[in-house]
């Protein structure tokens, strides 16, 4: 029955499941009574994201702000992605020390066309609408943009860490980096959204939104920020460019691997970050860690099996764990890997300088790396280690090369 009554403890049913791994909301109370109205009105409630339209690649760390907007969609919310393919022109100067280059439009519209494909591995396409903020900035004239910046002061603008940091060390500020979070924030007064995610490193852009809104007449959004995911060296952000990332389109097993290589120190929060386990069994696990009952290990493949089987599957994710157990518990290697075909002028008297055959296959990027390899021990053919960054090695069809601890490749030889 549809009372006053049960739509209040419906919706406190609702901001206890959506305050899950979040790090901030503004406020608690607001959304609560955003969540109460929309079942009174039986109106979903509108929950924006903006996205820059630079290259996306989306490893778990995207995912964290993509699986609460799930959530709101599995309440029957409507999301909203915005492509800032306007903003981009100027760049988000969130958390940077120097101005960012501008995209080309080009450029732009070839990343934007790559979103919704990215995207429907984690959102509902169906309770999700993705626009383009050139709809509304495109069009505006000059007066226009005057009777925007009209809305807000340059104090508050510079009272954003990064441009203090900027401004009182003496580097450029570009005033169209002062304008994007007015734009991004006068997103939010047309979509009249009700809730805006972001990381922490938004929080002041959301709060921008909420200032607009309520010069515009509107209630201010809620603003919900999700926590930084650290990548697999337990330090730097997860990052592509820091090679510290799980993609959630990687093959079962290479995302194992990767998992069972995380600090232990930062299961827990993988666990509420990166999956649906409940946060009872979470704290159980983590209380059964640290009295010594359960292994780090066994804690971590259970973490891997969680995770792949959100984006690929649970039967992935168990054929996943016995292939790891396959290589890493019983050394062996594994039933199936990538082939690298070499050319007759790579070899000489059926040789090859150990250092050009990690490049040529791109295990390794540079002679430089390749050393550094060698020297960590982290490069074996056929089972055997090698030493030394000098050696010109014969080569036998379908020999193994290893390098590091799962990256494995079956070496053919010219015919």
């Amino acid at each position: 029955m549809n009372t006053p009554e049960t739509h209040k403890l419906e919706a406190a049913q609702d901001l206890e499941l959506l305050k899950r791994g979040t790090q901030e909301i503004i406020s608690e109370a607001e959304l609560l009574e955003k969540i109460i109205q929309s079942k009174k009105e039986n109106r979903p409630l509108i929950i924006k994201l903006g996205l820059d339209p630079t290259a996306p690649d989306i490893h778990l760390g995207f995912a964290v702000v993509l699986r609460k907007l799930r959530q709101f969609q599995d309440l029957g919310h409507l999301v909203i992605v915005i492509i800032g393919d306007f903003t981009a022109r100027v760049g988000d100067p969130s958390g940077r020390s120097e101005t960012r280059p501008v995209l080309s439009a080009e450029a732009i519209e070839a990343n934007a066309r790559t979103y919704k494909e990215q995207l429907s591995k984690i959102l509902d396409l169906e309770k999700t609408r993705i626009v383009f903020n050139s709809q509304w900035f495109a069009p505006m004239n000059f007066a226009d943009i005057l009777e925007l910046t009209q809305k807000y002061t340059v104090a508050r603008l510079l009272e954003r860490d990064d441009f203090a940091k900027r401004f009182q060390g003496g580097k450029p500020i570009g005033l169209h980096e002062l304008l994007y979070p007015i734009m991004q924030g006068y997103d939010s007064v047309q979509l009249k959204a009700d809730v805006e995610l972001g990381g922490t490193d938004q929080k002041f852009n959301l709060l921008v939104g909420r200032d607009l809104q309520r010069e515009y007449g509107q209630a201010p959004q809620v603003t919900m920020t999700m926590p930084i995911l650290e990548g697999l060296d337990g330090k730097m952000k997860m990052s592509k460019s820091l090679k510290n990332y799980v993609g959630i389109s990687e093959p079962p097993k290479e995302m194992f691997g990767k998992l069972m290589s995380i600090p232990d120190e930062l299961m827990e929060k993988y666990f509420i970050l990166a999956t649906s386990v409940p946060l009872d069994e979470v704290k159980s696990k983590i209380e059964s860690l640290m009295s010594g009952a359960l292994h780090p290990r066994e804690l971590k493949k259970a973490l891997a099996r969680a995770i792949i089987g959100i984006y690929h599957g649970e039967a992935s994710a168990l054929e996943a764990e016995a292939e790891f157990e396959k290589i890493f518990h019983n050394r062996e290697i594994p039933a199936e890997m990538p082939e690298f075909t070499l050319e007759a002028e790579d070899l000489s008297s059926g040789k090859i300088w150990i250092v050009k055959l990690l490049n040529l296959t791109g295990l390794a990027e540079s002679k430089k790396e390749a050393g550094r390899l060698i020297a960590q021990g982290a490069v074996s053919l056929n089972g055997e280690k090698v030493n030394s960054p000098d050696l010109d090695l014969p080569l036998q069809n379908d020999a193994v090369l290893k390098v590091g601890s799962r990256k494995f490749l079956r070496l053919k030889l010219p015919a």
